[in-house]
């Protein structure tokens, strides 16, 4: 005989179990949705600053290179030098020998004008000059037509470069004022032609930009190369953020390229002796021999604590390769 079931087995779940377990489950649901979205931030924190280090780290290459090759020319150190360049004593070519100089917060900008984007207030800045590797071989100098003759078409000299010329017993910078390369062999660098120019044809020491100025000779197998400067500094960008910049010419009006986004600061220190020091602190550009470079980043969206931008800092020492050989 088959006994009926008990009502109480047919029974659900009482209100009081049904919120219960509503409650359990929000607080579940609530705690992976709260660790969901703390590793996403993590995890846009950290793809956010990486992205902005991996770049600066190419920047510090770069930057790295430029430092190392400061002051680098094809003559030996100590080469008595001729720079034949128009105003040369109170522009920024004037200093090819000292290879570096920097520029503390509120001093003035490289080159000695700010090229645009504006450099940010309170940040360094530094100027590199140096020859390019390789160069070509004198084959004739004709002093008289203010020529040269290279063993090379493809010499990779243009109108308007800044060069140096180097014998072992002495060196000269000047402008080219007509070169072809690819076309001809010859580099001219006459007087009064171009800017900043030439003021004299006569390439020899003591320096005479007058009638009258030394007639140096530089004979076969003499060295000539392109000369560079750069300058690295932290200026606005058109995103409403800052950048580092680098400018490199040659000849002509500095032009700046963006290298790096979110770069806030940069301070610089400068080895010269055994200690490190300021720009303004430096007594002698030719004696220093490294820089120290810290860089100040910050991330492109507001990943941080309390909705803010993550901030890190780099630092980073550069030897001269030609002072410290």
């Amino acid at each position: 005989m088959r006994i009926p079931s008990s009502p109480r087995h047919m029974q659900g779940l009482s209100l009081i179990e049904l919120m219960i377990a509503l409650v359990l489950g929000l607080l579940v649901v609530g705690a992976a949705i709260g660790i969901f979205m703390s590793n996403r931030q993590a995890y846009r924190a950290t793809e956010s600053i990486g992205r902005v280090q991996e770049a600066s780290r190419v920047a510090f290459e770069m930057m790295s290179h430029d430092i190392r090759e400061a002051g680098g020319n094809p003559c030996d150190k100590g080469t008595p030098v001729a720079n034949v360049l128009n105003g040369a004593g109170a522009a920024w070519w004037s200093n090819w020998v000292d290879g570096i100089r920097g520029y503390d917060d509120g001093a003035a900008a490289p080159f000695g004008n700010a090229p645009a984007p504006v450099r940010v207030a309170g940040t360094d800045a530094i100027e590199l000059k140096s020859g390019a590797s390789g160069g070509v071989n004198v084959t004739a100098h004709a002093t008289g037509g203010a020529q040269f003759t290279v063993n090379t078409v493809n010499h990779g000299f243009e109108t308007g470069d800044i060069a140096m010329v180097c014998d072992g017993r002495q060196a000269a910078i000047f402008q080219v004022t007509s070169a072809n390369s690819g076309m001809s062999n010859t580099v001219e660098h006459a007087e009064g032609v171009g800017s900043p120019g030439n003021c004299t044809t006569g390439l020899g020491v003591p320096l005479l930009c007058a009638a009258g100025s030394v007639k140096k000779t530089f004979g076969p197998n003499s060295t000539m190369v392109r000369m560079y400067a750069t300058a690295w500094y932290v200026g606005t960008n058109a995103r409403g953020g800052s950048s580092l910049y680098q400018v490199r010419l040659n000849g002509g009006a500095p032009q700046a390229q963006e290298i790096t986004d979110g770069v806030t600061d940069m301070q610089i220190t400068y080895r010269e002796g055994g200690a490190y020091v300021a720009a303004g602190a430096v007594a002698n550009w030719a004696n220093v021999t490294a820089a120290r470079i810290t860089i100040t980043l910050q991330s492109l969206e507001n990943v941080g604590p309390n909705g803010q931008a993550v901030q890190r800092q780099l630092v980073h020492t550069v030897s001269l390769r030609n002072r410290n050989a």
